[in-house]
């Protein structure tokens, strides 16, 4: 099964169920509330349905559009559209004759049911795997910088300290706080036990999340131990994984950054490597660099720390790691709506979001990313735009504190503006898709 396919399967899978959860929160309120649902459909539907089946009151389906999906309440103007029912006589089972707070409660369960499964779906992940990161107090040899981070005046063997005055914990939130950001960046270091701040631009972050460059602005700088062998030629010279470099044309090597700043001399040549093998036999290897200066290895990574949970214990975590994500979400929305940050070029379609997943199967990855996009599912579902659970929120909310109900005309048209908007805004970010992926 190719990696594509994969993908996509993941993406469907992922999408269907988050689909049916969020929707299963608006039908089993309805219910409750003793509200008639007529349609509860997975995907939508327009001109013909793949699937349908009709269970006492309520058609369930399957549509052939995968955008979403729908649950359709008498007595309502919803995504169907269906405004006849509306010219007749209330019924008792209708949406619209129920108390504002019930109606309020149906249009919030959606994002509520959306929450509750990031919730599971992390509580689930840290019982079972723990929370493994590396955390930046471990760094002792600092970082190795790009060319970017360079002229900034940054590097190799920095050591970052702060963001903004704020101390800095586990080393991905670093390129986090880099990326989710509508204003300059001041990074503390310590270079050579002297402390000092370098500022960077927003233009500058901007540019840099562009060409690509942030994401290899920094790297763990590790001691020079041979993790994986990436060329023939690494492999031919007798170099194995384990091995430690102890010197490189008889200059001795302590770290990854003096190992890497040495080979920066000998691109498009040959060097004598000394190697400690097994801890205890040291081997001199002729290896051949390429014109790139490197040696066609990677380093070998750290163990990170590590923290087990119990079952008790997983559950306020995983609220937690929930929580993290919405604020971060919610800060990335902050800046596409925010013109200086140029994020609104980054935002995508089922393309981008369908690469997010992995070429090759795992649990953990599913699973995280579907928690994710449960997060962001619900994020979305809140704003208040018409068309959306949050826009029919807020005028429920208004007619709940102002006790004065919006007409279904006026109801009708914010539905038209809701649907128009969302519909522009799938076409600009699918849009987005194709050009990337064809520039």
């Amino acid at each position: 099964m190719s990696g594509t396919l994969i993908q996509v399967l993941q993406f469907f899978a992922s999408l269907s169920l988050l689909v049916l959860i969020h929707e299963f929160g608006h039908y089993i309120t309805a219910r409750i509330f003793g509200i008639r649902v007529e349609k509860f459909y997975l995907f939508f539907n327009p001109w013909f349905t793949l699937y349908k089946r009709k269970i006492g009151q309520t058609e369930y389906g399957i549509g052939w559009l995968p955008m979403g999906g729908y649950v359709s309440l008498s007595g309502m103007i919803d995504e169907s559209m269906n405004t006849e029912q509306m010219k007749e006589e209330p019924k008792p089972w209708e949406f619209r004759t129920k108390p504002a707070w019930q109606r309020l409660i149906v249009m919030l369960a959606g994002i509520v049911m959306n929450i509750l499964l990031a919730i599971t779906i992390y509580t689930g992940i840290i019982y079972t795997t723990g929370e493994s990161y590396y955390h930046n107090d471990d760094i002792v040899n600092g970082y190795i910088f790009n060319e970017r981070a360079e002229a900034l005046g940054f590097k190799d063997g920095d050591r970052i300290i702060a963001i903004d005055g704020e101390k800095v914990g586990k080393v991905n939130k670093i390129r986090e706080r880099l990326i989710i950001t509508d204003s300059d960046r001041t990074i503390r270091i310590s270079r050579d036990g002297v402390e000092q701040d370098i500022t960077i631009s927003l233009q500058e972050l901007v540019a840099m999340r562009e060409d690509g460059s942030i994401g290899d602005f920094y790297q763990i700088n590790l001691p020079f131990v041979i993790g994986k062998i990436n060329e023939d030629s690494a492999r031919e010279a007798g170099l194995e994984v384990g091995d430690k470099v102890l010197a490189i044309n008889s200059t001795p090597v302590t770290d990854f950054v003096q190992g890497k700043e040495l080979l920066k001399t000998a691109a498009n040549s040959q060097v004598e490597v000394d190697v400690l093998r097994n801890a205890t036999d040291t081997i001199t290897l002729s290896v051949a660099i390429d014109k790139e200066a490197k040696m066609g290895v990677t380093v070998e990574m750290p163990d990170p720390r590590t923290v087990e949970y119990g079952f008790w214990e997983s559950i306020p975590a995983g609220a937690k790691r929930t929580w993290n994500q919405v604020a971060s979400y919610w800060e990335q929305l902050k800046m596409i709506v925010n013109p200086e940050t140029k994020s609104y070029k980054q935002v995508g379609g089922f393309i981008a979001i369908g690469s997010f997943f992995p070429e090759e199967w795992s649990w953990v990855n599913f699973w995280s990313l579907t928690a994710f996009i449960s997060v962001v599912l619900a994020i979305i579902n809140i704003l208040p735009i018409p068309g959306l659970d949050g826009g029919h929120a807020l005028f429920t909310l208004w007619e709940i504190i102002t006790r004065r109900k919006p007409s279904d005309k006026f109801l009708e048209i914010m539905q038209y503006i809701g649907l128009f908007l969302l519909l522009a805004l799938m076409i600009y970010a699918n849009a987005n898709d194709i050009i990337r992926l064809f520039s």
